[in-house]
């Protein structure tokens, strides 16, 4: 895939450079942000051990205060320490770290910008891609639609890393918290990095239902009415343990 190539290059720069693009860019990691940061590795390790992408080709950011940590180019997430920390600020400017933030930084940063999202997962979850490559918006085949704010739609394509992109995703996630890119993957936000990574397993599972149940010959699986999946996400609002 271009994109993790792109990002693999990057990466692969950056570490010959002896792990740096430069000198030491901003100040210096306050301890919420290396708590932060702890919590985003794990979540971004999380997505390749749960398959929902290879390599280095999603990737995860999380907002604190006014930075944005955001998970570095092309660098396998397994060899992310505490000293990797890699954060910008809402305009994109780095403040944090001397990798080269991600690609899709503009994606992010799009969400961050506009929504109240606190945390952001970008993966290349097969099934969910699969999907982006069939129909303009995923069938409401389950009601967890409903705690994704309706019927997922689809992100007209644009290349990877690009305002076009950015800008046709926020379209796709208007009073939605997922949408799938097309030919491209899935992106997903929440109030926590434990959230956006729900909702992005979430989606790729009802993706994988869809395509299972319409596989079927001679069949055509039973879809939820727009009510249906409203009154679903209204009752899953209240859903889960209260702190």
């Amino acid at each position: 895939m271009a994109e993790q190539r792109q990002e693999q290059r990057d990466g692969r720069d950056a570490r010959e450079d002896g792990r740096t693009v430069g000198e030491p860019r901003g100040r210096g990691v306050r301890e919420e942000e290396a708590r932060a940061w702890e919590h985003l590795v794990a979540t971004a390790r999380r997505t390749v051990t749960d398959g929902l992408v290879v390599g280095t080709s999603g990737n995860v950011s999380v907002r604190v205060g006014d930075t944005v940590l955001v998970t570095p180019s092309g660098v396998p997430y397994d060899r992310l320490t505490p000293d990797d920390v890699t954060g910008v600020d809402l305009d994109g400017r780095q403040v944090l770290g001397t990798l080269v933030p991600t690609s899709e930084l503009p994606m992010h940063l799009a969400v961050h910008r506009s929504t109240d999202a606190r945390a952001v997962v970008h993966t290349h979850a097969v099934h969910a891609t699969a999907v982006s490559t069939l129909v303009p918006e995923l069938p409401a085949v389950h009601y967890m639609s409903g705690a994704l704010g309706g019927a997922v739609r689809v992100a007209p394509y644009a290349t990877y890393g690009t305002e076009e992109l950015a800008e046709n995703m926020l379209h796709a996630l208007a009073d939605r918290t997922a949408c799938l890119l097309q030919n491209h993957g899935t992106i997903a936000y929440g109030d926590t990095l434990d959230q956006a990574f729900d909702r992005t397993a979430q989606l790729e599972w009802m993706c994988h239902l869809w395509l299972t149940a319409s596989s079927v010959p001679g069949l055509t699986p039973s879809l939820l009415s727009p009510e249906q999946v409203a009154e679903a996400g209204e009752k899953l609002r209240g859903y889960g343990q209260r702190r």
